[in-house]
């Protein structure tokens, strides 16, 4: 596959791959044909992939910054800001090319609607950037399903022998579909929260069941974090009443908030906070120390529920 080393604006393609070979044929060029232009590239692939790129780049490798997708992304909230925003922003007056693979055979079920949300909403983050985005789908690995998904979520489709746009491209439709109810656990503990005073008693509240729910000691001081910002989040921006829960999923503790307000923006917490402005980081943090934020929001509703691994 031939790239063409003259992109600008907003480019935002998903490459589907179906062997070493593909990827590093698309790929290759992509970032050598970058450097050779003088632009900054960066490679965010979960780390076996990671290793493949880093070899074929050899002479080039040392110019281009590589990130390790499955630490830095492992929370698909915070790619946008943490991974994405943060190598862009450093280059202001300069085409930008990034490889970014946030999905990829062994993301589990509770991550793949985060994940594919992360696609849709990189099209409304990035909108009017000199940037381009390239994310490769392993489309042996992966099912059917994700694959049709890209397709929604992608304005371009690169393969191994073409490229061209795509005829499914809405991404507002895959936002819509994931936004999917969060079901309770009968077994969780609750606390209600109505006002400001009581966030101290909330902290308490989360250490105290983080501790007895197997949560490492090295961890409790995010959690007490998550479960403060959500909950003035929604002291905050809700009306009335908001309620806590906790409870172990898996190897996961999951940290719930559930109100009467309405996320109406879906990029809330994932963009970065200017330097200037003192507030609205609150979600901006929970996605940082968090590994799995979910949320559903309706008109009449939103739960937010961010999961943190028990064993680090």
């Amino acid at each position: 596959m031939t790239i063409d080393t003259t992109l600008d604006g907003f480019v935002h393609p998903a490459l589907f791959y179906r062997s070493d070979d593909e990827y590093l044929a698309a790929l290759v060029p992509f970032v050598s044909d970058g450097v050779a232009a003088g632009q900054p590239v960066a490679v965010a692939v979960p780390g076996p992939r990671l290793s493949v790129l880093r070899a074929a780049l050899s002479g080039v490798a040392d110019r281009v910054t590589m990130i390790d997708m499955a630490e830095a992304g492992r929370n698909p909230g915070r790619i946008i800001a943490g991974v994405l925003r943060r190598f862009a922003d450093e280059h202001p007056g300069t085409h930008v090319r990034i490889i970014g693979e946030p999905i990829w055979p062994g993301r589990t079920a509770d991550e793949y609607p985060a994940c594919a949300q992360h696609e849709a909403l990189i099209n409304a983050a990035f909108t009017g950037r000199d940037l381009t985005i390239v994310c490769p789908y392993d489309v042996v690995g992966l099912d059917p399903h994700v694959v049709a998904d890209a397709r929604v979520t992608h304005p371009l489709v690169w393969e191994a022998d073409s490229r061209y746009p795509s005829d499914d491209y809405a991404p507002e439709r895959v936002i819509a579909h994931y936004n999917q109810p969060l079901d309770g656990r009968a077994d969780a503990v609750a606390m209600t929260v109505t006002e400001v005073n009581q966030i101290t008693e909330a902290r308490r509240f989360t250490t105290a069941h983080a501790r007895a729910l197997g949560l490492a000691e090295e961890r409790v001081a995010d959690l007490e974090l998550i479960a403060t910002e959500l909950v003035t989040n929604s002291l905050i921006h809700a009306t009335g009443s908001c309620v806590l829960r906790l409870w172990r999923h898996g190897d996961h503790l999951v940290c719930e908030v559930r109100d009467a307000g309405h996320l109406s923006d879906p990029l809330a917490g994932r963009r970065p906070a200017p330097g200037d402005q003192p507030f609205g980081r609150g979600l901006l943090l929970v996605n940082e120390l968090a590994d799995l934020v979910r949320a559903h929001t309706t008109p009449t509703g939103t739960t937010l529920r961010a999961l943190l691994r028990l064993v680090r």
